[in-house]
Order: C-alpha cells, then structure tokens, then sequence
C-alpha cells in the first residue's frame, strides 16, 4: 500500500496550472512523481481550471478531525505560515492522529523572540525607505498585539506539528530560537529545513551560457521589488560593459517602459522587457543566462532565484536580513551577495560575478546539479519523507 500524503493551503486560492507550479501545489506533484498518493486541499467552491488532484471542501472540514481521519492519511503538509488564524486547522489533523509537517514561508523575523536586532530591521524593510511613521506602527504592534496575543496563539499552532518546516537554514536557525521561547528544547528540536520545490523544467540540458542577466519580478510591487533599484544597477552594468545583455522577465508598467526608453540606443537593443512569460518560456531564458540578479528588498524565499539555480544560473542580490534564503543560495560556489544593501554594492556584486564566470570560475552544470539535487519537486517530496522516517523512529 502506496504511503498517502495530501498537502493543505487553507485559503481559496485557485487551483490551475499557476497553483501547481509551486509551494503546495508542485509538493503535491512532487509526492505522486516518488510514488505517493497525493492531493491538494482547498476550501470554497471548485473553480472552473481546478486540475483533477484539488479537492475543494468547506473551510469547516478543515478545522474536524472526522473529516481528516476519515481520508486516512500518513500525513499531512500544512502550508498556513504558522498563522493564528490556521491553528485550529492544525490541530484537527493532529487530533486525527496524521503526522504533521507545518510549513513556514517566511524568513523567520516572524517576531521579536526570534531575534530582536534582526526582527528590528526587518521592519524598518518592509515599511519601505522614509516611512518612519509605518515603522514605528509595525514596531509597536509588535512588541504590543504581537507579544501578548500574536506570539502565544502562533505558539498554539505550532506545537501541533511533529516537523516546523523552515524553506531555508538562516529561517531555521531564528525558527529554533522562536520555539525555545514557544516551548523550549523539545519544540526547537521540530524545526527543519524544507525548501519550495522546483519545477523539473528547470535545468541546464547542457545550453550554452550567453553573458546574460536575467530579472525576474511583480514590478508593480515597489517596495518589494525596488524596480527603481533594479534600473539604476542594469542601466550602469549596460553602459559599463559592451557585450552584457538583459532579460527583464515580469509585469511591464509605464516606468519600466519609459527607463529603457531613455537608455542611448546601444544599451537600448540588450536591454529586453519580455512581460509576463509562460513557464516553459522563462525556462528557456534561464537556461541561457549566466545570472539571476534579484534587486528585491524581502523574499519569504525566491523560487525565481530557485528555478535560476536549477538552471545553472549564479545569483546576485543584497545582503539583508529579510532575504534570508539568498545566503544559502550564495553558497557552494552559487553567486554572491553584495556587501551592503545599494545600487553601488549591487552594481560591485553584479560585475564581480561576471567576471567569475569570464574566469571559468562558475560551474553551470555544477550549479545546476547541486540545486536540482535539492530542489526538485521530486527531491523535496523525498525530504519530506525522510523527515517523516526519521521522526517516527526518533519522537
């Protein structure tokens, strides 16, 4: 008998091809490529490009241990970011005796408790350049509302799970110090590390590399994205350097279009705004470039930086505490971050790394094994088991 795990996203999303291209969705396909019966779960109504392996049931079943028994699972991948408002879910499938592996997307400055310093500046982050008065609202919440109501009913879910599944190790790391504060030792020791799983579209298939960067964004979304960031950095990379070109992959907005039309028609023709491309599309610019550059001010993870390591790209980015997946995705000879956080570091980073790949100091193929290696959707499902195999035999 095939071991039976479903995955859960308890918010009605919808649930095509887009959902199943990522976090629960491709764990789910992940789970049935190794072998495994697997399907998604949602609430609301059933959606006209729902695929075959969603279910959709009221938000009530989720929260009823019967309704989970009665599936009769070996476990279940919770994807609810810890969040309050979830726990009762969690605590129906554990009520339903399933083993439970609770997903964390996040970088882990999730509260004060998991580091003060770091929590501190993620909020200064995420507030935006020059709105002192948001951060100190976000700061007040959370060492008010946060610690007092926030924190305990996150502790409440939590404890629910027999893995806290952190998607990179900087996450695990102030994951552990959270759960000491939650419950100590016990808890901290439930915390791993569970990456988003990747497409196995995603890969080198031996294309030769073009000095090529490519970007890949929501660009509307400025405070996150930092488009203006972005340009400033490509504009000078186009001007410094002659033979470099740019795949600028993501929503087109009226900025964007304007900034490349005022570049001097020599940079102009290798600067390229593709829009929104399909997935076998963003594939194939991957495959072909050298460097992902990720501008982005925060990142819960970064599965374009992902799909672009399994591709064979080096990536470049920021150092930031609130990009805590891109030091590991720096790691093993992968790309660099910059030394501080602005357009002259980023631009510094962005050359350096260059250069390696000149020198025949980057690997595509080696890159690409070492990421597909943990990151394919079948390699992640294999981890999740594995996790479940090695609770089971050591509570």
């Amino acid at each position: 008998m095939s071991t039976r795990v479903f995955t859960c996203t308890p918010v009605a999303f919808g649930g095509g091809p887009d959902f199943f291209a990522r976090d629960s969705g491709l764990m789910c396909r992940g789970l049935r490529e190794i072998g495994c019966e697997s399907r998604a779960v949602m609430p609301g109504a059933r959606q006209d490009d729902d695929e075959p392996d969603l279910i959709r049931t009221e938000f009530a079943n989720l929260e009823s241990a019967a309704w989970w028994n009665a599936h009769q699972l070996d476990a279940v991948i919770l994807y609810a970011w810890g969040s309050p408002r979830f726990r009762k879910v969690a605590a129906a499938i554990r009520q339903a005796g399933i083993f439970l592996i609770l997903n964390q997307d996040n970088g882990g400055l999730i509260s004060p408790l998991a580091g003060f310093r770091g929590w501190l500046a993620e909020q200064r982050i995420l507030s935006g350049s020059g709105d002192l008065a948001g951060f100190v609202k976000r700061v007040a919440r959370g060492l008010t509302t946060g610690l007092l109501v926030t924190d305990p009913m996150r502790a409440a879910h939590l404890r629910q799970g027999d893995v806290i599944a952190c998607v990179s190790p900087v996450a695990a790391g102030h994951y552990r110090k959270l759960c000491r504060a939650y419950g100590g030792d016990r808890l901290a020791r439930r915390v791993e590390v569970l990456p988003h799983p990747v497409q196995s579209i995603f890969r080198t298939d031996a294309v030769p590399k073009s000095r090529q960067v490519a970007c890949v964004g929501r660009w509307q979304e400025r405070i996150q994205k930092r488009p203006e960031l972005m340009q400033s950095v490509i504009g000078e990379i186009i001007r410094l350097d002659h033979e470099v070109r740019v795949e600028i992959v993501g929503t087109d907005t009226p900025e964007l279009e304007m900034w490349r039309r005022s570049l001097d028609a020599a940079h102009r023709e290798r600067v390229h705004l593709r829009g929104r491309v399909g997935r076998n599309e963003l594939a194939r610019i991957l495959r072909e470039s050298q460097i992902f550059y990720s501008p982005s001010a925060f990142e819960s993870f970064g599965i374009a930086a992902g799909e672009a390591l399994c591709s064979g790209c080096s990536v470049v980015a920021g150092r930031s505490p609130s990009m805590a997946s891109f030091e590991w995705f720096t790691s093993d000879g992968s790309g660099q971050l910059a030394e501080t956080d602005d357009a002259a570091q980023h631009l510094t980073a962005l050359q350096n790394e260059l250069s390696k790949w000149e020198s025949g100091l980057r690997n595509p193929e080696l890159i690409s094994k070492t990421w597909t290696s943990r990151l394919h959707a079948d390699k992640v499902a294999e981890r999740a088991l594995e996790l479940r195999a090695n609770r089971l035999k050591t509570p």
